[in-house]
């Protein structure tokens, strides 16, 4: 009797499916801790065009993929005067030998995040201050 080895067929959606779920555990999240100062009510925001770069190579980069308690660009989030004002950003997993990364908000205005030289820890979960 004759076999004949044939490779199997994978549906393309279920290879994409598998591929999400493989980032999935890759997701880098980044508590923000930001800080009012003066008399007046602050305004923030995040835009979309956030990233995390590789400082080795920054033609890596990995996106922000959702945010919890600060509005996305156009809207504006209120932070009282003198209060500590607490946000979290979900970003695309990093290259596995990325040893630090720098938070960079890239926008067509002035005072976008940056938070430079992040270094990488083995649970991929920050706590940062901006600035």
């Amino acid at each position: 009797m004759n076999t004949t080895k044939t490779k199997p067929f994978i549906d393309a959606s279920l290879k994409e499916a598998n591929k999400e779920l493989h980032m999935m555990d890759k997701i880098v999240i980044v508590h923000c801790r930001f800080q009012s100062v003066g008399f007046f009510e602050e305004k923030i925001r995040i835009w979309q065009s956030t990233f995390l770069y590789d400082d080795a190579n920054s033609n890596l980069l990995s996106e922000l993929i959702h945010c919890e308690n600060i509005s996305y660009y156009p809207e504006w989030t209120d932070v009282p005067p003198g209060k500590t004002f607490l946000f979290t950003l979900y970003f695309s997993g990093l290259p596995s030998d990325c040893k630090s990364f720098t938070l960079a908000e890239i926008i067509p205005e002035a005072n976008g995040f940056f938070v430079p030289n992040i270094k990488r820890n083995k649970s991929d979960v920050y706590n940062i201050i901006i600035d």
